[in-house]
């Protein structure tokens, strides 16, 4: 089935805002209906919902590469996330408590190559009354293409600084087709994401395929139907 990006943003503005804002945990009616009038204006600033980044993406690049990460938490530095929901250029998690510890974490891993993070606390409420939403954002140090996506001249450097080193240790070369999740984020179809456009997706592919043709990490790995 082709990917489809405006299918692929309607479910997940829907899935967002069902759990973010549900009818059986306080929230009287007037106050649900300023919470998702102020979530849906972050929404506008960063962009989607999303399963999953690119194990390239700042907000989720600082890992081992040899064990690759595409969602926050501890193995790419935060602490304390819960209730967390994923956009293109930044993310909302709700842990209970004052999440002082999400703050303090991004604190110590905001600047990353490609942007840098910052996170704060709303001033509305979001999952549970008893509980804290803090929005962690990517800002791009370079400016995103005009419907948002990320621009190859972003995109490729931030992968080839994950990957090249790869060739180091790696026992097999990974094709597109297995790397696709990793480098296009989630959802994702053959060549594109809600992080890139047809275009950069095709430019990615063409790149790592020259990358893997030259042995630099070993036989390509036969795939499997």
């Amino acid at each position: 089935m082709a990917f489809r990006a405006d299918e692929a943003a309607r479910a997940g503005l829907e899935g967002v805002l069902n759990y973010f804002l549900p009818r059986a945990k306080g929230f009287e009616d007037s106050e649900r209906d300023g919470s998702k009038s102020d979530l849906l204006k972050i929404l506008q600033e960063c962009g989607p919902v999303v399963d999953a980044y690119p194990s390239w993406h700042p907000l989720v690049r600082n890992h081992d590469s040899r064990h690759p990460i595409t969602t926050p938490g501890e193995d790419c530095g935060y602490k304390g996330l819960d209730h967390t929901r994923y956009f293109a250029n930044g993310f909302i998690t709700c842990p209970y408590g004052d999440g002082q510890a999400v703050l303090d974490s991004v604190l110590k891993c905001q600047q990353q190559t490609g942007g840098f993070i910052t996170a704060e606390r709303l001033n509305f409420r979001l999952y549970h009354p008893d509980a804290t939403p803090i929005l962690v954002r990517c800002h791009w140090e370079r400016p995103l293409e005009a419907n948002g996506m990320i621009p190859l001249s972003l995109a490729l450097p931030l992968l080839l600084e994950k990957e090249l080193p790869m060739w180091r240790w790696a026992e097999v070369a990974e094709t597109w087709k297995s790397m696709r999740p990793y480098f296009l984020g989630m959802p994702q179809g053959s060549r594109s994401s809600l992080f890139v456009s047809q275009d950069t997706g095709l430019a990615l592919k063409k790149i790592w395929e020259a990358l893997i043709n030259t042995g630099m990490y070993g036989p390509i790995k036969e795939e499997r139907d």
